[in-house]
């Protein structure tokens, strides 16, 4: 079993020093999801339990959106800060982006920079050819590891880190094609909340910022446009003046949590300015040449700032689909031993998330240890379980019963996974 005190806890390099045990930092040190050190400032660290956490959320949101019409692509982290300036981020961005030099071209010193955001790289993936309106809408989406130089007194543990990972995704399309796409993706966004315990959500539309870019002309007809989108999509929404991107105006989605709190965290972001400002075109039905409308989403926002806002949801106690390690199988005694290994392998097998413990401790402070690690359950592995090919589970909440290893696959299936 994990220990509850890592040594980041104790030095107090984690900030988790004098907070509330609620506090997802504090939350990320007991259970030994991850940590945060002063030679990473607004870095972190994932330890193997946090990454399985982080896994599970990353496989699920893609299968989603494959399931949705989304294809995934990569793009570079590093790309020349002429790309940046000529779509506006170097601008937005000016005191926030991880700036370096380098060699290009056989020339030392050209600027570069690590992306703030994914969008450029996107438009660069459809201009590589010329597209055709009959390929619109086109849909990406990516796990983009982000930068940005964050003041060190606003980093708050995975809520707000310089280094994050956005599930961003872009459709290219045509201006008749918004209203369908976001209703698409609203409905999307609205599943995938309630899959993660989310029932009451919170939406905003942001309107056009003082700093943009485009003429007023162009963001009266985005502005209109997602306004009829939402409506379309059955949204109510409240409005938030001037808080749209620099490129294009906005609908922001909060979710309230356990605690009454709201967090944002997805977005839709209608843009006719990038495409436009980047080069990227199709060919129309008439053989002309037009700028397709770009949407921005996402549906988590950071992965990392959800990941907190889940622990402190759950108070860490998270549910079983979710939990890094779904089934914790204890032998009673040594001689008992084989018989839980044999019998987690076979629960590995169906797809489970299993390990042992088969240390020489007491059964009752293996559980306790076990469900205090935020394992859901515990499976008994003894002398009766041995005879009859069973187990014996017990949950967080004191529920217990006797399966087959064959009934147990079956009867957590629904629970575990999504």
């Amino acid at each position: 079993m994990h220990s509850l005190h890592a040594l980041n806890a104790a030095s107090g390099l984690d900030g988790s020093i004098g907070q509330d045990a609620s506090d997802h930092r504090v939350l990320g040190t007991k259970l030994d999801l991850f940590h945060q050190q002063e030679e990473g400032p607004g870095m972190v660290f994932w330890h193997p339990r946090g990454m399985a956490l982080y896994r599970v959320i990353e496989d699920y949101i893609r299968r989603r959106m494959r399931e949705a019409g989304f294809a995934e692509i990569r793009t570079p982290q590093l790309l020349s800060m002429s790309l940046w300036e000529q779509s506006g981020h170097a601008d937005k961005f000016a005191n926030e982006m991880f700036r370096l030099s380098g060699t290009h071209m056989g020339r030392r010193s050209s600027a570069f920079a690590l992306k703030p955001m994914s969008c450029p790289g996107h438009i660069q993936v459809f201009n590589k050819r010329l597209r055709s309106v009959h390929e619109l809408p086109l849909r990406y989406c990516e796990f983009g590891v982000c930068h940005r130089d964050e003041p060190s007194g606003a980093l708050q543990g995975l809520m707000r880190a310089r280094a994050f990972t956005q599930d961003d995704a872009h459709i290219f399309c045509t201006e008749e094609q918004v209203e369908g796409e976001v209703q698409r993706f609203c409905e999307l966004l609205r599943s995938i909340y309630r899959d993660f315990g989310f029932g009451s959500l919170l939406v905003f539309f942001s309107t056009r910022p003082a700093k943009r870019a485009g003429d007023n002309a162009t963001w009266d007809r985005a502005e209109a446009a997602l306004v009829m989108a939402a409506r379309k999509a059955g949204l109510d929404f409240a409005i938030k003046q001037g808080d749209g991107a620099f490129y294009g105006p906005k609908l922001e989605f909060h979710l309230r949590d356990n605690h009454g709190r709201a967090w944002q965290c997805g977005t839709v972001q209608l843009d006719f300015v990038l495409p436009e400002r980047l080069g990227a075109e199709y060919v129309t039905s008439d053989n002309g040449r037009a700028h397709p409308v770009m949407i921005h989403h996402a549906v988590l926002g950071s992965l990392e700032r959800f990941i907190g806002m889940l622990l402190e949801h759950h108070q860490g106690a998270l549910p079983l689909w979710l939990a890094p390690e779904q089934i914790l199988v204890a032998n009673v005694a040594a001689a008992h031993e084989a018989y839980a290994r044999k019998a987690a392998a076979a629960l590995g097998r169906e797809g489970y998330r299993v390990v042992v413990d088969a240390r020489g401790e007491r059964l009752t402070r293996k559980i306790a240890e076990a469900h205090e690690q935020g394992v859901p359950l515990v499976a008994v592995a003894g002398e009766r379980e041995a005879e009859r090919g069973s187990l014996s589970f017990r949950w967080r909440d004191g529920r217990q019963e006797e399966l087959s290893l064959q009934e147990a696959a079956r009867r957590f299936r629904a629970e575990a996974f999504r």
